[in-house]
């Protein structure tokens, strides 16, 4: 096992699924209540660790579940625009903070080469100042390379197909995942998780754990897929 794997919140997340509860401004479940249930459900179906975004619906999350007396871990992030670029997945020290003070275990953010307002050391140390791990996500096998030399504790195949230098393609990026682990470089597995069958094949290509989201706890996206398959029918 790679050393970074053995930190308890990893071990307890190896071969797991995670369940990223997440809506887009103007969703009908754009509520920290619909927020709560979603994940709730995700964890009665087997889930064993959220990927949430913004400090209010964490902390919805984290005070019901603690209520209940569990204790699941929760990756946090923030989506926001910010001028002069195009990295939004936490992209400064102060939305990190805001994710940890929170409640999340883990701050993801976006660790890609794109043009950013701070480094992806510099969110690192602010990661680990505010006492949680850091989660880079990255695109390449170069952005992930770099992540670990900042002092990255995880990263995650999440932005593959949303930089210009990574490949747009409809399924998962299994490429990815298989250079990842011949260099022997820990992941998590995301993004275009689709189908059963595609996150069990992220594990069997070497991810530490899966994420899964919009097939799951977004029924818009999903209902889209199938209203555009029988229209083209």
């Amino acid at each position: 096992m790679h050393p970074i794997l053995a930190a308890p919140l990893l071990k307890t997340l190896r071969g797991q699924l995670i369940v990223s509860v997440q809506a887009d401004e103007g969703s009908p479940l754009r509520e920290v209540s619909i927020i709560v249930a979603l994940s709730r459900a995700a964890l009665a179906g087997g889930a064993s660790g959220l990927r949430l975004r913004g400090g209010e619906d964490i902390r919805g999350v984290r005070a019901r579940l603690e209520a209940e007396g569990r204790n699941v871990p929760i990756i946090g992030l923030t989506k926001n625009s910010h001028p002069n670029t195009e990295v939004y997945i936490t992209a400064t020290p102060d939305e990190v903070r805001e994710v940890a003070q929170a409640g999340a275990d883990v701050v993801a953010f976006d660790g890609t080469d794109l043009p950013r307002p701070f480094t992806v050391a510099e969110l690192v140390r602010a990661t680990h100042a505010a006492g949680a791990m850091a989660m880079a996500d990255i695109s390449t096998l170069e952005e992930a390379q770099a992540a670990y030399t900042a002092g990255a504790d995880i990263v995650g195949t999440t932005m593959s197909g949303y930089t210009p230098h990574s490949p747009k393609q409809a399924g998962p990026d299994f490429a990815l995942m298989d250079a990842l682990r011949a260099e022997g470089l820990p992941f998590i597995a995301e993004g275009r998780l689709n189908t059963p069958e595609l996150a069990a094949e992220a594990l069997r290509r070497g991810a530490h754990a899966a994420v899964v989201g919009s097939a799951i706890t977004r029924p818009d996206h999903v209902t889209r897929w199938f209203a555009e398959a029988v229209r083209g029918a």
